[in-house]
């Protein structure tokens, strides 16, 4: 086929329909929006304050939020034409606590992508981050049950929601030995609630708690969901002081440090939405950090002043122990356009 059928294949696939990406702000939201508009959909661009006391700076923030995405959309983001589909954008303010404004961004929608864009700071993600996250995914899945249209939710959770689980990246905590670790880590594990308050793993929490509530909602409203437990975003702007990278050398040690970058998040995300077969949880990265170069590198894109090699003798390849077997499926089928049966 060629390039031109596969675009234009790509842009019937949303034709005459309304999607939702909340929070659009951020690197996520960003490929996400340009993706589904190249892809023929009208979609509702919703941007969240960061949920400060001062509500004009809440204003202010969201408003600038947006015209960060407007910015990125009208110089072609990823590639996708800039001006050419912005007739088909609409831009929402919302709030984590404000069910009402959410409802009227997803009104309509027969698809929402809901992400919750964390604090990019260990400093600034903390307790309250936790209960934001959860009112935020409480709030979104009960709007979309009530929104007739509504075909799917793709629910944007963590890795972070699964790997801290006690017998596995919780060895660096609690002294167990490597024979203990489980041999996979896959979407049917869950971070442990007790174990990420004990040692305020708090984006773990957050994360873990927020898409246990969407689930709950979903399945007590009746609403398709599908989750993507995404890797570290590896986009630009990292920085080791990432909540994310929190124990991060108790991951590695225990082979679930995964990374991913945003290119291939975003793509999982349409894949997940799009796809009839799509279902349950999705682990979704594209690297995993197990040898020590890749530590190396990982460090270097954190800090410029990091090491360049490792330090001898001090680091060791570990086995991995996280897999997305499931996603590589998804994602076969969705290039190919041919599905299997569920699993």
């Amino acid at each position: 086929m060629c390039p031109g059928a596969v675009d234009a294949a790509a842009a019937a696939a949303g034709e005459g329909k309304s999607v939702c990406v909340m929070d659009a702000a951020g690197p996520l939201g960003h490929a996400l929006v340009d993706r589904l508009l190249r892809r023929g959909y009208t979609v509702h661009a919703a941007t969240y304050g960061r949920g400060g006391e001062d509500e004009e700076e809440e204003d202010r923030e969201a408003a600038a939020a947006a015209g960060a995405l407007l910015d990125h959309l009208s110089r072609g983001g990823g590639g996708g034409g800039g001006d050419a589909h912005m007739h088909r954008l609409k831009v929402f303010r919302a709030d984590p606590f404000d069910y009402h404004a959410i409802a009227d961004a997803v009104r309509g929608c027969a698809g929402v992508f809901c992400m919750f864009n964390t604090p990019q700071d260990q400093a600034r993600c903390d307790e309250v981050t936790v209960e934001t996250e959860v009112r935020a995914a409480h709030n979104v899945l009960e709007a979309c049950a009530q929104t007739d249209a509504m075909e799917r939710v793709v629910f944007t959770s963590s890795v972070t929601a699964v790997v801290w689980n006690g017998a596995a990246a919780a060895a660096g905590h609690s002294g167990e030995e490597e024979h203990e670790h489980p041999l996979v880590v896959d979407e049917k594990c869950w971070s442990d609630l007790i174990l990420c308050r004990k040692f305020k793993l708090w984006h773990a929490l957050a994360k873990t708690l927020s898409e246990k509530t969407a689930w709950a909602l979903a399945m007590d409203r009746g609403v398709d969901m599908v989750a993507i437990n995404a890797g570290l975003l590896t986009a630009p702007g990292l920085t080791a002081a990432h909540p994310y990278l929190k124990g991060a050398p108790d991951m590695y040690g225990a082979g679930v440090l995964a990374t991913v970058d945003v290119d291939f998040l975003a793509d999982a995300h349409i894949a997940a939405y799009e796809s009839p077969t799509s279902h349950g949880r999705y682990l979704c990265f594209n690297n995993a950090v197990c040898r020590p170069e890749d530590a190396v590198k990982l460090a270097q894109m954190l800090s410029s002043a990091a090491p360049r090699s490792p330090p001898s003798d001090e680091l060791k390849v570990i086995p991995q122990r996280i897999q997305n077997k499931k996603l590589s499926k998804l994602m076969l089928e969705f290039a190919s356009g041919v599905y299997g049966e569920l699993d």
